[in-house]
């Protein structure tokens, strides 16, 4: 349930002021259809993070103990200087209407989700805890509380939200998480 909770929680934190959460925004905008764009971000988060999970339960086969403490050691502090970058989304990625609303906010999600912090971060959450399902449920779900406010509330939210403060709490939890990893503390603290 740790797996859930921190992923649910990092991601949450992650999310707020990322390019899909600003993709959520301009679709939302544009589309003026929440819950088709809404159960569209939920498909595409699942594919992706899915992916993304399977990955990262399968790279500690691959690597020695210590070499793998030092990987993600390092990812979650790369994550927690990462995260303080504003991201910008441009028109192009958009703009894709081909597939309808539903068809253009899978596509575009998925694709924007591709790298992005907060599918690396499901990589290195799933190889620091083995929980293949908790931790993609965890992801998925803090992509969600992030992203249907968005799409449901938009720009009074944007406006009202301390991004820069969301955004410095998540990079401290990343450090830590980081921090704790080099140090090889997170086992004798329980994470």
């Amino acid at each position: 349930m740790e797996a859930l909770f921190v992923s649910t929680g990092v991601v949450a934190l992650a999310e707020i002021g990322d390019k899909t959460q600003l993709l959520a925004f301009i679709l939302a905008a544009r589309y003026k259809r929440p819950w088709p764009i809404i159960i569209a971000i939920l498909l595409a988060t699942l594919v992706n993070h899915g992916l993304a999970g399977a990955i990262g339960v399968w790279v500690p086969s691959l690597l020695d103990p210590e070499v793998l403490r030092w990987v993600l050691g390092l990812s979650f502090l790369a994550m927690a200087v990462w995260i303080l970058i504003p991201d910008k989304i441009d028109d192009a990625e958009a703009a894709r209407t081909r597939f309808g609303v539903f068809g253009t906010t899978v596509v575009t999600f998925f694709l924007a989700e591709m790298g992005d912090k907060t599918q690396v971060a499901t990589v290195a959450l799933a190889a620091k805890y083995h929980e293949f399902w908790w931790v993609v449920v965890g992801t998925t779900l803090g992509m969600m509380l992030a992203n249907v406010p968005a799409v449901l509330f938009g720009e009074r939210i944007a406006q009202r939200l301390p991004t820069r403060l969301v955004h410095r709490i998540a990079a401290c939890i990343f450090a830590v998480l980081g921090v704790l990893a080099l140090l090889g503390g997170m086992e004798r603290l329980g994470f």
